[in-house]
């Protein structure tokens, strides 16, 4: 017990002298977006995951105790019900809604790609790399997408950008105007003529 204790202080005392941050991810590129709700993500499906395995654990207590073993079967029908609800519909949903929160969005521009990070289905980060051609932007407004990488949906608040040219390079807004500033001195130029 004292060696963990004495070999994690020197770890925190590490992670603490060293100046760069935890989210510094070079081989991903800069760092161009945060997610303000990563925490609240994280502990949400935490939270409905313990709560998932304490049910299976008391699952056969709790029937043993109340005795709706020898109950009629419609009884248990909808006990086994309510239970698996609580127990594998909740999670599962919480994990397709959140599935595609970017936690962190790195970008590389001298190959023009993106890492999104996201949480998977075991509360591990997951990086996807990506490229700026491949964003899609859904036809209709979506409640937990912003665009799609490939196939994948991902989840941004584009106010969290510190940099807003950032948001618009990743959406692909810098490339689909019709006229570019260049375009408009050109088209000046040949006027005052």
């Amino acid at each position: 017990g004292f060696l963990f204790q004495v070999t994690s202080f020197q770890g925190v005392a590490v992670r603490s002298l060293s100046t760069s941050s935890p989210h510094d991810h070079p081989e991903h590129g800069r760092l161009v977006y945060k997610g303000n709700l990563a925490k609240t993500v994280l502990g949400v499906k935490f939270f409905s995951y313990s709560t998932s395995i304490f049910n299976l654990f008391m699952m056969p207590y709790i029937m043993l105790k109340s005795g709706i073993g020898v109950e009629s079967l419609l009884v248990q029908a909808a006990f086994y019900g309510l239970i698996g609800i609580f127990t594998f519909v909740t999670p599962v949903t919480l994990h397709i809604l959140t599935k595609g929160y970017v936690i962190r969005l790195y970008y590389k521009d001298e190959v023009d790609t993106y890492t999104a990070i996201t949480y998977n289905a075991i509360l591990a980060e997951k990086a996807t790399v990506f490229h700026q051609k491949d964003v899609k932007i859904p036809d209709i407004t979506k409640m937990f997408t912003t665009f799609y990488a490939k196939t994948k949906s991902m989840l941004v608040n584009p106010t969290l950008f510190p940099n807003p040219q950032d948001y618009n390079h990743l959406m692909g807004y810098d490339k689909s105007s019709f006229f570019k500033f260049e375009d408009l001195e050109e088209v000046k130029e040949a006027d005052e003529r």
